[in-house]
Order: C-alpha cells, then structure tokens, then sequence
C-alpha cells in the first residue's frame, strides 16, 4: 500500500489491518460473480486516495499488465470501478466506487435482472408446451402438467415481485423502508 517515513511499525500494522478487509472483500466476491483476485484488486483500490494505472495495478498485485486489463475490465462492467480523467495524466486511470449502496445495487440488480430474463424466457417457452399436456388424454400427464402450470405461475409471481424489488433498488425507493444510516465524515 503506501508508505508513511513518520512510524513504520503503525504504518504496517494499518497495512495487516487494510488486508483483512481486502482479503475478506477477496473471499466474498465470488458471490458477485468475479475471483477473489478481482476482489482484491477492488479491496486495494478502495483503500487507495488516488486512481491507478494498469501498470500500477500489475506491480501492486504482482500480475500481469494484461491480467489487470481483464481484471480492471470486469470491475468496470460490474461498475465498482470508473475511468477517470487527471490532467497530465496520459494513461487510463481507474478508481474504486467508494458507496457501498452504490454497488450493492449495481451488483445485485444486475443479477436479479439477469435471473429474471433467463427464467422468464424459459418459462414462456416451456408454458404453451405445458399448457397444451394439461389438456391430456392421459391422466398422470394430464395431472402433472396441471400442478406444473401451478408451479410456473408462483414462479412468474416472484419474477413480477423482483421486478419491483430491482426498480425499488434502483431508483432509491427502497430507502423509504429501510433508510440509509447516516455517512461517517
């Protein structure tokens, strides 16, 4: 991380202590979909006052420069990070989102649409099918297609409930319910 010349011996043990927070930021971002190297990519960037360039991403991390585009490419798309511009400065820039909300709605919102999509489609693929066997001469195919289509329109019911869950995210609603506590200076 950084270096203070004042104490080293506190400096260091800021450091151990930034990386039990990396190394957890690490752990828990399979959930979200990325490594645990992209995650500590993010820990050490949050942790930083100034953007990072590629090159100082691979020394920090000790990877490859092409490895930090792939790993600087997905935290952009999951947008926990942002190019940023500095004047003088002619190599892209990259800095960590520091608001936790931020990112828990772009993380999760991202994932509940995707879900959403992927059982939606297959779920109005599947129903005309469904549909069609509920109306059976042959009772056993008959009956289970009957408590499938029941299972199918549960499942659209959560869908439609999501979809507000993702638009209560998204647009701030849902800090009418459950506000935000209040930012440390």
């Amino acid at each position: 991380m950084q270096k203070n010349n004042v104490n080293s011996e506190e400096y260091k043990k800021l450091n151990e202590a930034r990386d039990l927070i990396i190394n957890a930021m690490a752990e828990t971002m399979d959930f979200y979909g990325v490594t645990p190297s992209t995650g500590r990519l993010y820990g050490t960037m949050f942790f930083l006052e100034k953007p990072m360039t590629l090159d100082e991403m691979a020394k920090a991390m000790g990877m490859s420069k092409t490895s930090m585009s792939n790993t600087a490419r997905t935290l952009l798309e999951k947008k926990v990070v942002e190019k940023v511009w500095q004047k003088g400065v002619r190599k892209d820039l990259y800095q960590a989102e520091q608001d936790f909300f931020k990112t828990f709605a772009e993380f999760f919102c991202h994932g509940w649409r995707r879900e959403m999509e992927v059982n939606l489609k297959a779920i109005n693929k599947a129903e005309p099918i469904i549909k069609e066997l509920a109306e059976s001469d042959d009772e056993q195919v008959r009956e289970a297609a009957q408590k499938d289509l029941k299972k199918l329109e549960n499942a659209k019911k959560y869908y439609l409930w999501l979809e507000q869950l993702v638009e209560a995210v998204e647009t701030g609603k849902i800090y009418e319910f459950i506000p935000k506590p209040e930012e440390s200076e």
